[in-house]
């Protein structure tokens, strides 16, 4: 157990359901005995204008209320809050980490913005480990948070910290990852001038004490058109808001493996029917470290380790435009009932 105390705190939404059955259980696994508090913040906003929506939303939130409290019964540590969105909630979190009075509910593209923040704010312990709930953990590591702790304690310049991403290679070669520099080879560790909102670990005492603030950063005109066709507010998802922090105070998040046999990350960039069914045995294999060479060095589910075929066979041109046009008419729908009742835009969703 860590001499600082930590709380892993996972984000949760009914669309989550059918992979959170299976890997909520595999989180408590890998981090329940190094942290002191599971914090699982259930978000049940919705923005029907983008890809951020929950189909058959009142089951799967059958199904995810049963399954926090069945995990709930079992350990003392876990905590489930629902996402609150009252004016008077927003107004703390945005004066605790923007400085302001208020902040977006969501980004521009409908990804969560307020339910990132809440989460943080609402745990109980100042180090905050958050999670999104499809992230998954090999390497076993039952000393890699209080590692990380000691990270952000003695360099003020890690502003967060990470499990390394994807299974290591023996080089020590990241694919598709913009590192800013190579810390170490032995144990591999790296830094980089962007965060991911997927999964960090944090002080959160930096923004209590106003030390930091996140900037409520403008996307661009494109940025701003999806904004106005998914009928949600005109600003950047919180990770690039968090990079442009980053940026401007030259911190930086440091990725590391740790000391062995370390903690590494992977993420699933598809949903379909066979990923929910082969998850499972997928976790499985990813906690028992049985994982082809293709896959090291990348931080992205790939193949051969899991068969996307049907997933590729189904994300035609046709197929995507079809959703894009679907979710543009659900805004547009949703922009000219805000008119007529005149209604804010950019607070509404």
């Amino acid at each position: 157990m860590p001499s600082n105390p930590v709380t892993l705190q996972v984000n949760l939404h009914p669309f989550d359901a059918p992979h959170a059955v299976h890997t909520l259980a595999h989180h408590i696994r890998v981090f329940g005995e190094q942290v002191d508090e599971i914090l699982f913040t259930l978000d049940l906003h919705q923005t029907p204008a983008s890809r951020y929506r929950a189909d058959d939303y009142d089951t799967r939130l059958r199904d995810l209320r049963a399954l926090l409290g069945e995990l709930r019964s079992r350990s003392a540590k876990v905590r489930v809050v629902e996402v609150r969105y009252d004016k008077g909630n927003i107004r703390e979190v945005a004066r605790t980490f923007v400085g302001r009075d208020w902040l977006p509910k969501k980004a521009y593209n409908g990804s969560p913005f307020h339910a990132y923040l809440f989460g943080l704010r609402e745990a109980t312990h100042d180090f905050v480990l958050h999670l999104d709930s499809d992230m998954m953990f090999g390497g076993g590591s039952s000393s890699w948070v209080a590692e990380a702790v000691e990270h952000l304690r003695r360099d003020p310049r890690v502003l967060s910290c990470s499990p390394y991403p994807g299974p290591p290679r023996s080089d020590g070669r990241l694919f598709n990852a913009s590192e800013l520099r190579r810390v170490s080879t032995d144990p591999p560790a790296h830094e980089f001038s962007t965060l991911s909102t997927r999964v960090f670990l944090l002080d959160r005492r930096r923004f209590e004490r106003g030390e930091l603030r996140i900037p409520l950063c403008q996307p661009n005109l494109a940025g701003r058109a999806t904004a106005f066709i998914n009928y949600t507010p005109p600003y950047l998802a919180l990770e690039d808001c968090m990079t442009a922090l980053m940026k401007d105070q030259g911190l930086v998040r440091l990725d590391f493996l740790g000391s062995p046999p370390g903690l590494w990350s992977l993420h699933p960039v598809y949903r379909s029917e066979r990923f929910y069914r082969e998850l499972p045995r997928l976790i499985q294999r990813i906690e028992a470290g049985d994982v082809p060479d293709a896959q090291r060095g990348h931080y992205d589910l790939k193949e051969p380790f899991f068969d996307w075929s049907d997933v590729r066979a189904r994300r035609t041109v046709v197929a995507r435009i079809g959703r894009r046009l679907n979710w543009a008419a659900a805004g547009l729908r949703l922009r000219l009932h805000a008119l007529t009742r005149k209604t804010d835009p950019a607070s509404s969703p």
